[in-house]
């Protein structure tokens, strides 16, 4: 029999109703999972006895295990190799940053020490970026509620998680449903992430970006863009042609009417494909009348997967330059992350059996 996470809202909710046992019971049943990984069910104290029968016929503390965890070399990235039920594997990537260094408009930055977790919402990934390991797979299968939610309960044991950003394997707004539930756990008890602390980044699903304000309010969106042009965005991410960057442009208009926030827009820097000066110019005509943050991603190399080359320093710092100084929209470089783990942006990718195994490559982690 296949049991289902006790972390998958809609089912678990349903069953307490149809049972007739009071759904106010369930948060303090996930508080006590979180604080007791290997628990029995009737060791959680106070439920009506129907409700351990019920969990112990139908639900697992947790369905997924951590097969494995491997710290980069200046144990700032843990990548977790995160094994399913099914047998599936998907990987989580926890980033550390401490907020006080450096400095935010001329004065030292305040706070402290926090965690970032990298989610992935799919095994695989059906948008087939040629820049992305995780595109090598193809697509095997959504996550459900309670596997998107389980990354941050295995991740919340290693490190205290303030941030979550879609950004692992698959495309988020394609696992719509598991996605919004996920995110209603996270801001409830017992987790209570704030909305504006998790971002959810896709390459530009129009009907979903459509939906996600009603649905999700105050999270943070980020769009993949990677290019200014339709021909270069096609090139480079076939799922593109779906989504015309006209009516993509529009979408993300209505979307920020609507919710009154800055979108992020992610750009990977290929060397000679995207990163020239008209490039930046195109850029910063396109997103002109946009709130945005953009953040330029270096490459990281994929292998023989690859046929691009990481863009130089010096074309970067002048990318920057333009849309800073001639668009007045705000650039940053995303600090490269777990590249020693093969958990930096674009680096994830399960290596299956009887496929050559590509390098692994690429999160993104914006800095929030």
């Amino acid at each position: 029999m296949t049991f289902r996470s006790v972390f998958d809202a809609a089912f678990i909710r349903t069953e307490f109703d149809q049972a007739g046992i009071n759904t106010q019971f369930i948060p303090s049943i996930w508080k006590y999972v979180v604080q007791n990984p290997n628990c029995e069910w009737r060791e959680i104290p106070s439920l009506p006895s129907a409700a351990y029968s019920l969990l112990s016929s139908k639900f697992k503390p947790c369905t997924s295990v951590v097969d494995s965890v491997l710290d980069s070399i200046d144990q700032i990235t843990t990548k977790l190799l995160i094994k399913l039920q099914n047998g599936a594997s998907v990987e989580a990537v926890i980033m550390r940053y401490d907020t006080r260094l450096g400095k935010y408009g001329g004065k030292p930055r305040l706070g402290g020490p926090r965690s970032t977790l990298c989610i992935s919402s799919q095994v695989g990934c059906k948008m087939g970026c040629t820049f992305c390991a995780t595109g090598s797979m193809g697509f095997k299968s959504n996550l459900s509620t309670g596997e998107i939610v389980e990354q941050l309960v295995h991740a919340s044991r290693l490190s205290p998680i303030r941030n979550v950003v879609f950004m692992g394997m698959g495309e988020p707004l394609n696992n719509y449903n598991a996605l919004v539930e996920a995110i209603r756990v996270m801001t409830a008890f017992p987790f209570q992430l704030s909305p504006k602390k998790i971002t959810v980044s896709t390459v530009g699903i129009i009907h979903a970006i459509n939906k996600l304000h009603g649905d999700l309010q105050n999270i943070n969106l980020a769009v993949s863009l990677h290019a200014p042009v339709q021909d270069i965005r096609c090139q480079i991410m076939p799922a593109a042609r779906a989504f015309p960057l006209e009516k993509l442009m529009n979408s993300l208009a209505e979307y920020q009417k609507k919710s009154q926030q800055k979108i992020f827009i992610e750009y990977i820097m290929l060397d000679g494909v995207n990163d020239e000066e008209q490039h930046a110019h195109q850029l910063g005509r396109l997103l002109d009348t946009f709130e945005v943050v953009i953040n330029l991603i270096p490459f990281n190399p994929i292998g023989t997967l690859s046929k691009f080359g990481t863009s130089g320093d010096e074309k970067v710092t002048k990318f920057q330059t333009i849309l800073r100084s001639s668009y007045n929209i705000r650039t940053t470089v995303r600090k490269q992350m777990g590249q020693d783990i093969s958990g930096a942006c674009g680096q994830l990718v399960i290596n299956l059996p009887n496929k050559k195994p590509p390098t692994l490559t690429d999160i993104e982690d914006l800095h929030l």
